[in-house]
């Protein structure tokens, strides 16, 4: 591919060389330094003038730190006389501040979507915001993907005859159900009520899984306290075996430790969106790649080409 320039950040630099590899482009090389007073600089080492550049940085942690060094490597490229700048962001930490549902509250999914503007992206490449409103934040044009095809593609090696789908909460509900219809299965939802950050009550699952497959599906996995609520309610009511599936695996504060301790959970399942530290890998966990998904949308995108054949979800495959 002519006239493409894909450049990383260092949140996520194995994402983004794999795809690379499957656009069979090079990944051009990014210096990232510190002055003295702690300030960051980015310089992109490759020509970027009149050229379409791809930024790729999921916000992980360290958030603050990743989310600077991609503004600086948008308005590195604005003035390096860039054609068009595409910010491919697999994980947006920032879209789970996109309500005011307390006084004197700060709404951050909006303000870094302007910030990445400001700092010069023309559009944005995403995957699996934590909610759709999120998308309207941003000025630019979003490309929202999901990585429900993925998951649907790992999970079709079960028998899936007594299968529910699982959502934590009403509002992972829609996506939950989408997921269902792929797989041909039933879907559920718990009935949850967040009183903190990790302190979550759910009363009730709506829907049947006694004696069932269930699939717990959630946008992303933190410090994993949602799952395990919903685990405790799940085994009221008897299910016959449990797995669970993210996108976004951020594991933090020992989480998937926690939930793969488990006995009843057969499997993890997530995405590599973000990276998951080989040390804290158990044997129950399954990554899943999105790299060839991005490329095609990076291909397309650049191509002027429909990019929604890889976000409409079909009700079968």
């Amino acid at each position: 591919m002519r006239d493409i320039a894909v450049f990383s950040g260092s949140a996520h630099p194995e994402l983004a060389a794999e795809v690379c590899a499957h656009l069979d482009v090079p990944l051009s090389p990014t210096r990232v330094s510190r002055f003295a007073n702690d300030c960051l600089e980015v310089q992109l080492q490759a020509n970027c003038r009149e050229r379409d550049v791809f930024l790729v940085q999921p916000l992980v942690a360290p958030v603050q730190e990743h989310l600077v060094e991609l503004l600086l490597m948008c308005d590195a490229a604005r003035g390096a006389s860039a054609g068009r700048i595409t910010v491919v962001m697999p994980h947006y930490s920032y879209a789970r501040s996109d309500k005011k549902d307390a006084p004197r509250i700060s709404l951050g999914g909006r303000l870094v979507a302007d910030l990445m503007v400001a700092a010069g992206a023309s559009r944005v490449l995403a995957m699996t915001l934590h909610s759709p409103q999120v998308h309207g934040f941003f000025s630019v044009p979003v490309d929202h993907l999901h990585a429900l095809r993925e998951l649907a593609t790992h999970f079709r090696q079960y028998d899936l005859s007594r299968t529910t789908v699982v959502s934590p909460d009403l509002g992972n509900a829609k996506e939950a159900a989408a997921f269902a219809r792929m797989l041909g299965a039933q879907v559920a939802a718990g009935a949850k009520q967040r009183f903190a950050d990790d302190r979550v009550s759910i009363n009730s699952v709506i829907g049947e899984v006694a004696d069932r497959d269930v699939i717990v599906l959630d946008d992303e996995i933190a410090k994993g306290s949602t799952v395990l609520e919903l685990l405790d309610r799940l085994r009221e009511l008897g299910p016959r075996s449990i797995r669970v599936a993210c996108t976004h695996g951020l594991f933090t504060s020992g989480a998937l430790k926690r939930i793969g301790e488990q006995p009843d959970v057969l499997e993890i399942v997530c995405t590599n969106t973000v990276p998951v530290p080989e040390e804290e890998r158990t044997d129950k966990l399954r990554v899943l790649t999105v790299a060839p998904q991005l490329a095609e949308a990076v291909r397309r995108i650049h191509n002027g080409e429909s990019v929604s054949a890889l976000f409409d979800a079909p009700s079968s495959e």
